[in-house]
């Protein structure tokens, strides 16, 4: 699904990436491992188009990303805290989202709102949410398009421990289903628990 081949991402200051080679199975879950600025999140936003400086080849169900496509299709994507209008509710966020896509339902909103433990029905805008519930709302924005890919970098920020268990539990059952999962965290039991096969960064290369 994901094949990675000697990518660097070489700014005027520093390397960000360093020669990075991975490959994701369709129908697995793999993990990103390693600590702040060890290059997980650059490289999943390379992955996804966001950052096309990058030297070496990306491609996502065969597509090569800068050339035959500028994002990959079918992807459900967590970076970083997920950006919402902050003054919508969680649903009108969705509502936005799902009618721009032209195929989501207000069932299936309702859905996936109530199986992250979201109320639909709260009229509080997103600007009040905690870190964790923004967290919840955007893995049931990712899911609600059913995609075959899930880009998820570090999902579980802010969340309890009963929610994170939930949230382990979706990414299975997500798996289960056929979705490829690229996965960062910095808790060794997420990549234990959930992961098929990991990578670790440190400074930008691939240590093991």
């Amino acid at each position: 699904m994901i094949q990675v081949e000697q990518v660097s991402l070489v700014t005027k200051e520093y390397t960000i990436l360093d020669n990075i080679s991975i490959q994701v199975d369709k129908g697995t879950i793999v993990g990103l491992a390693g600590g702040n600025g060890s290059g997980k999140t650059m490289l999943m936003k390379c992955i996804c188009g966001f950052n096309n400086a990058f030297t070496g080849k990306i491609t996502v169900a065969d597509k090569e990303i800068g050339k035959d496509i500028d994002f990959p299709k079918n992807t459900g994507i967590i970076i970083e805290t997920p950006g919402f209008i902050p003054y919508y509710s969680g649903y009108k966020n969705l509502k936005v989202l799902g009618d721009l896509r032209g195929n989501i339902s207000n069932e299936d909103i309702f859905q996936y709102m109530e199986m992250v433990e979201l109320e639909p029905k709260l009229k509080r805008p997103v600007r009040k949410y905690s870190l964790g519930m923004r967290q919840r709302l955007g893995l049931a924005q990712a899911l609600m398009e059913q995609p075959e890919l899930l880009i998820l970098d570090e999902p579980f920020n802010g969340l309890d421990k009963s929610m994170t268990e939930k949230m382990r539990k979706i990414i299975l059952e997500e798996k289960e289903k056929g979705t490829t999962i690229l996965l960062s965290s910095h808790n060794p039991t997420d990549m234990e628990l959930l992961c098929d096969k990991i990578y670790y960064l440190d400074g930008g290369k691939l240590v093991a």
